[in-house]
């Protein structure tokens, strides 16, 4: 029997295009303070499993297999809206990450800005990466 959740996962299927890989972007934004997070890739599993379950699981193209946020690092994302973009070809996930975002111990992904002729780092590591992956 289908659950309502899948029920809608079904009617977002139904207005989205995916890429020849299957998969479609993702930006994830956190839901309070309008953050921009970090970036990555969903598959239609990924947003079936985030749909019924409220945490948010991307597709990893290196790893060629589904990621659930914070699985070896402990830094969360839970649903809070999704959303897809006029075109149907984009998702806005309004989030709320429990601690860093960034893979390099940053809060966001989107740590560099254009600043004179070049980048300019504008958000500071928070969270050693070795420590969030124990390596």
């Amino acid at each position: 029997m289908a659950t309502e959740q899948d029920r809608a996962a079904e009617a977002v299927f139904d207005a989205l295009t995916f890429d020849d890989a299957g998969l479609i972007p993702a930006i994830a934004q956190q839901h309070d303070t309008g953050e921009v997070l970090m970036m990555a890739w969903m598959s239609r599993n990924s947003i079936l499993e985030t749909l019924r379950g409220g945490q948010v699981v991307y597709w990893s193209r290196s790893r060629k297999a589904l990621w659930r946020k914070g699985e070896t690092s402990g830094q969360t994302q839970t649903l809070k809206d999704f959303r897809v973009d006029c075109d149907g070809d984009t998702l806005l996930l309004l989030v709320d990450q429990k601690g860093v975002a960034c893979h390099t111990g940053r809060r966001t992904c989107f740590y560099r800005a254009v600043r004179g002729r070049g980048l300019e780092t504008i958000s500071e590591i928070e969270v050693d990466p070795a420590k969030l992956y124990h390596t």
